[in-house]
């Protein structure tokens, strides 16, 4: 059965069992946040019910983090899953170095077995692979075979054989001759897949590989492990009653026994307080109390994995434990401590220290211990350290909450990071905001943070109020609850830095969809977030682009595509420019930065570069050469309809700017080209009942979400009947998870989507092309970070995950606010 007829089928018997409107009723999210500072330091569970799974990473690395409850001696888990363990049989590349034999010409005979000489194979290391930057051995060919000769002393000893993988493209794998796995398709990071360990002998041992690249890299890593038994004894589930997720925190209610626990996770990301913005230090609060009438003795355990401070889980940590003011701390971080000495998308931090904190009044005690052992050292109250150094170790807080009867009892663990330099600025290492000096100190940052928790929690739940409020009222409930779940994952994509020239740095990582730095065309479809709650932090995601261009470094008369890949911004690595999208954009929200601020001071600083971008826009922008727009998964494109928008609403802004500024002549010049534009534009794209993809083709139609700056700008540059011509197009063409991007492919983008929405000529209008996309996020089989990038008929993500695009949803927001609706 194929995907889209399953997930039909699926929905049937969902309704037929009346179970459809349950499961969007518990589904708040697609996942959930629980720790979110920035591309390092984000921690998300993704699962419905908390103690379902283990807590990931973003890129979907084990970052655990595992609670459990005592209730009169009678232990419950309520938080994560312990991990599971693994002892190498046959190592990969990341813990130890090894040679294999490979051909690129199809080898003769039975070249999968024991048996078979490979006489004229050449010897590599691994990993293979077409990166030069990541690999050993370089392959560029269309295929490749490899071979692996190992001796295994005793397989009976093995408990379960995994298969751990790593490759790229289409690959066919055989022990001994046998084979034992294949798949179409490729990996990020390594899998694992369970074989019969009855494939294995005594003595000389073959894994004999077959990989054929049929789009993009190549790669190849891989050895074979074996699962442990997990001796732990069985430890009973808390009732999950409830998760409800709100701008800053989000709160799971559970019942273990005869106590109620409410557990809140809390990432003060207040943008009115850049100090507490930039502050690494999220709360995990716990709230106790008996729902009996009588009292009991309670205890909390919250174990920290050591996987949150590295890379790869072969790299060795050391752990410490001490206490500093008001402190009791847990610190953990790699032996090697490689700073910014790599940059990738699918990259965890292993430099700097993870630090788990609680109040020495709470009573907490601290111990380190592997992983493997955490839970039963809680269980049977052995709460000595017994390991400082080593790998896959547990960060362990235990606070005895004592005898709760129904008054509640709440206490707090601080988690917090300190990457000591966060970001590589045209090749000059930068500290974090907080610490921007050199002469601050985390435990100072964990201090301060424990004393303010009251005041800070306030804050938190009046601006979550409020954020609710605001976008209520301007969307209604499904809009309100989009804004939700944006506002930390788009902040949680960035980093915020200062410049060595004093200028703010607020860098984005573009998550899963190549890793860049500081990338314009994602900044673009984030601002709405940051114009309408801080629009420093805007300027911040232009300024240094503006370096870029001004420093000489970029010297097109266009704006960069990106800086580089985080966390090194030295400048752009994307494979080619985006000119008239890049242009367009910085022009466009310089503009956005002058309406929200109310003066063009912004504007003027830079007017040297936005004129020399404006005039590129002027003579290339109304009918686009071939090129990428923002939209760059879909392929090059000329006579792009969209992407003329952008530059004719571009020029309208730069006329804008200029009247600010008092140039009237300068903003008359103009704004009189782009008026001249309009017109044009509607005679090459009037398809009739719609405008077109491009000019050249009628029977194509895209989303004009490029408009919606005319309204919100309060430009007056294109008639109303566009608007309400293709809005009323588009409510034609809605799937179930949404409009599509355009009418090649029926994928579509959610943050596009909520921009189209906000020039609906109606409230019934917006709801409709709003309504899908909530829906998506409730229901996508995706259980990722709200990813933006999906099949609009089945909700499977396309790709993306975790990005700060969906700060876009906030246009609505942002137009209602600026035009006093």
């Amino acid at each position: 059965m194929n995907q889209s007829k399953k997930l039909k089928f699926l929905g049937l018997l969902a309704c037929f069992f009346g179970i459809g409107q349950l499961q969007a009723q518990e589904r708040k999210a697609p996942a959930y946040p629980l720790i979110t500072h920035n591309p390092n330091f984000s921690i998300w569970s993704a699962t419905d019910q908390l103690a379902a799974s283990t807590t990931t990473h973003w890129t979907g690395a084990d970052h655990s983090l595992l609670g459990l409850i005592s209730v009169d001696g009678k232990v419950y888990r309520f938080l994560g899953k312990e991990e599971i363990n693994y002892k190498t049989v046959l190592a990969t590349s990341d813990e130890t170095g090894y040679n294999v034999e490979y051909t690129e010409t199809a080898p003769q005979g039975d070249w999968t077995s024991g048996a078979y000489t490979a006489t004229d194979w050449k010897k590599g290391s691994a990993p293979i692979g077409d990166d030069a930057n990541n690999v050993k051995t370089l392959w560029k060919s269309d295929d490749i075979w490899v071979r692996r000769v190992f001796t295994i002393t005793d397989p009976a000893s093995i408990n379960e054989l995994l298969l751990k993988l790593n490759h790229d493209d289409n690959i066919e794998v055989f022990l001994n001759g046998e084979k034992v796995y294949e798949k179409t398709g490729w990996t990020n990071t390594f899998q694992y897949f369970p074989i019969s360990k009855d494939k294995m002998k005594a003595g000389k041992n073959v894994i004999a590989i077959h990989l054929a690249n049929s789009a993009g890299g190549r790669y190849l890593d891989f050895g074979l492990v074996d699962k442990q038994k997990n001796n732990a004894a069985k430890i009973q589930l808390a009732e999950q009653k409830n998760v409800a997720v709100t701008a800053t925190q989000t709160t799971y209610d559970f019942t273990a026994g005869e106590i109620d626990l409410k557990l809140t996770f809390t990432s003060p990301l207040l943008m009115n307080d850049l100090n507490l913005l930039a502050r690494p230090v999220s709360y995990t609060t716990y709230n106790v109390r008996a729902n009996d009438n009588k009292t009991h003795d309670v205890k909390v355990f919250l174990s920290a994995s050591s996987s949150i401070a590295v890379f790869r889980p072969s790299q060795e940590v050391s752990a410490q434990k001490y206490e500093a003011s008001n402190l009791s701390i847990l610190k953990a971080g790699t032996v090697e401590q490689p700073v910014l000495q790599k940059a990738a998308d699918d990259m965890r931090i292993d430099w700097g220290y993870f630090y788990v904190a609680a109040p020495k009044s709470s009573g907490a005690v601290q111990f380190i211990t592997p992983q493997s052992t955490a839970a039963d050292a809680f269980k049977n109250g052995a709460t000595a350290s017994t390991a400082s150094k080593g790998k896959s170790l547990a960060l362990n807080t235990m606070i005895p909450l004592g005898a709760v009867g129904k008054t509640p009892v709440e206490r707090f663990v601080e988690l917090g990071y300190d990457e000591v330099y966060a970001i590589q600025y045209f090749n000059k290492n930068l500290r974090p905001w907080w610490n921007n000096s050199g002469k601050e100190t985390i435990e100072n940052q964990l201090g301060n943070a424990a004393d303010a928790y009251e005041s800070v929690m306030q804050q938190c739940a009046a601006f979550d109020k409020q954020v609710y409020a605001d976008a209520l009222k301007s969307g209604g409930k499904e809009y309100a609850h989009l804004c939700v779940l944006a506002y930390r994952q788009s902040i949680a994509a960035h980093t915020l830095v200062k410049s060595p020239e004093g200028e703010l740095l607020w860098l984005s990582k573009e998550n899963n969809s190549g890793g860049f730095i500081n990338t314009v065309d994602v900044t673009y479809p984030s601002a709405p977030l940051y114009l309408i709650y801080k629009p420093a932090l805007l300027q911040g995601m232009l300024n240094g682009i503006f370096y870029f261009s001004e420093s000489g470094k970029y010297p097109h008369p266009w704006a960069a595509h990106d800086l580089g890949t985080y966390p090194l911004a030295n400048g752009q690595t994307y494979g080619e420019p985006m000119p008239v999208e890049e242009a367009g954009n910085m022009i466009i929200l310089t503009a956005a930065i002058t309406k929200v601020q109310g003066n063009a001071t912004y504007a003027k600083r830079h007017w040297k570069t936005l004129t020399t971008w404006v005039d590129y826009l002027a003579k290339e922008g109304l009918d686009p050469k071939k090129q990428l727009c923002t939209d760059d998964f879909a392929g090059h494109l000329a006579r792009n309809a969209n992407l003329s928008i952008k530059a004719i609403v571009g020029i309208a802004c730069y006329a804008q700017m200029a009247e600010a500024l008092g140039n009237t002549e300068t903003a008359k010049k103009y704004r009189a080209i782009a008026e001249s534009m309009v017109p044009k534009w509607m005679e090459m794209a009037d398809a009739g009942d719609h405008y077109a993809l491009t000019f050249d083709n009628k029977d194509t139609w895209s989303q004009k979400y490029n408009l919606v700056w005319d309204k919100v700008l309060n430009l007056d540059l294109f008639p109303q009947k566009i608007f309400d011509t293709e809005i009323k197009f588009y409510l034609t063409k809605q799937n179930r998870y949404g409009i599509p991007l355009d009418s090649r492919k029926a994928y579509t983008k959610n943050d596009w989507i909520l921009w189209t929405a906000t020039f609906a000529p109606t409230k019934e209008a917006f709801e409709a092309l709003v309504k899908p996309v909530y829906i998506h996020a409730i229901e996508t089989d995706s259980r990722v970070p709200l990813n933006d990038f999906y099949d609009s008929n089945t909700g499977i993500r396309e790709n993306f995950k975790a990005r700060s695009v969906i700060g876009g949803f906030y246009m609505k927001l942002l137009s209602d606010k600026l035009n006093k609706r």
